[in-house]
């Protein structure tokens, strides 16, 4: 018998949904099943104990760049590799530079949905990221994007204005419309970054199905978003360096540094008043750029203190990230992605940040 076909027992407690749980499960040919094997696939037999997860999803990460621009392959494997030993298993890579196609060959590295390349107005986002563009274009290039994605458009929502000295909405509203309609017939979905409020309303009005950051919802939009179902992925442990990047441009720019700072001292209030109000959150790091790979416990972790349950919490990383994304959790034939801990993660979120086994198409890797 291959190493791919040595048989593992997951027993303990396995967290298959938020109210299944079950005593064990076996991993066959790389799949999930609750039917003990019989015959000679039974005579070779891994043994795992402990609390098993559906492998956490992180929903906007960004593998193959950094704050540079795109990355060369070894670079990108290593970050690839630091979100899989986190736990990491599914990456909703929220816009790259870099094509990493490459990684869908490796069976020992996470699952990736892509967006494509961010798509900005000119001048207005990092260099070296995003196709820059003015906004005649804008319906061609999400057309692009799309054909290139995995069923993701990533757009640059708002970004500091020079003239303005602070953050403004890239888009006009008749451009970002079409643009969007034209995802949606292509069967792909658009996000967009967002950090303040002029461009929310405009977004979801247009038909938008995800806002990244999402840190300028207010009482006024908050409502707009839960009636749509347009998800947000808040990415706080990216928000919490607001301070410092405030700081770093307050000479420059004075009224963006203090609407950033704004921004970040609300942050888990805006945070918890969407959750509250019914708008769908999930987990999301940012990893990639200034901030490294591997948080995704971090960002479970920050939920739960902007005031969402662990179990919701929880959810937002693994049964209810994979419904929103598509993609299977631990159900019958499944691919065998999950992380297994010492203790139940639904007492303690804090848990997450120390995997005891990562097993990645049925193949303990960690």
């Amino acid at each position: 018998m291959s190493d791919r076909m040595v048989v593992l027992h997951v027993k303990g407690r396995v967290l298959v949904g938020p109210e299944d749980v079950r005593d064990e499960l076996w991993v066959v040919d790389g799949k999930v099943t609750y039917t003990e094997p019989a015959g000679p696939l039974a005579a070779d037999v891994r043994t795992v104990t402990g609390w098993a997860l559906p492998g956490l999803v992180d929903a906007h990460c960004h593998v193959g760049i950094d704050a540079h621009g795109a990355v060369d392959e070894a670079t990108s494997e290593k970050q690839a590799l630091t979100d899989r030993d986190a736990g990491a298993l599914l990456l909703r890579d929220a816009g790259s530079a870099a094509d990493t196609r490459w990684i869908d060959d490796r069976d020992d590295l996470p699952k990736i949905i892509r967006a494509g390349r961010h798509i900005a107005r000119t001048r207005r986002y990092i260099r070296n990221y995003a196709h820059e563009i003015e906004p005649a274009d804008l319906v061609a290039y999400v057309a692009r994007e799309a054909r290139r994605g995995d069923g993701w458009v990533k757009l640059v929502g708002d970004w500091i204005d020079r003239d303005a000295g602070d953050l403004t909405a890239c888009w006009p509203r008749a451009e970002v419309e079409a643009a969007i309609a034209e995802a949606h017939r292509l069967g792909a979905r658009v996000t967009a970054h967002c950090f303040a409020e002029e461009s929310l309303r405009d977004l979801v009005e247009a038909g938008i199905d995800c806002v990244e950051h999402a840190t300028g919802l207010t009482e006024d939009t908050i409502p707009l978003f839960a009636e749509r179902g347009v998800a947000i992925v808040p990415t706080l442990v990216n928000i919490a360096t607001f301070p410092k990047l405030a700081a770093g441009g307050e000479a420059k720019f004075p009224r963006w540094a203090d609407h950033m700072r704004r921004l970040h001292e609300r942050r888990y209030d805006t945070v918890r008043a969407a959750y509250d109000a019914g708008i769908p959150v999930f987990v999301g790091t940012d990893a990639g750029g200034s901030l490294p790979h591997g948080l995704v416990a971090a960002e479970v972790a920050e939920l739960v203190k902007a005031g969402i349950s662990p179990l919701a919490a929880l959810s937002a990383t693994t049964w209810g990230a994979r419904a929103w994304l598509g993609r299977p959790a631990l159900e019958e034939g499944a691919p065998a992605d999950l992380v297994v801990y010492d203790e139940d993660p639904r007492a303690d979120v804090r848990v997450l940040a120390a995997p005891r086994r990562v097993i990645v198409n049925g193949r303990v890797v960690v």
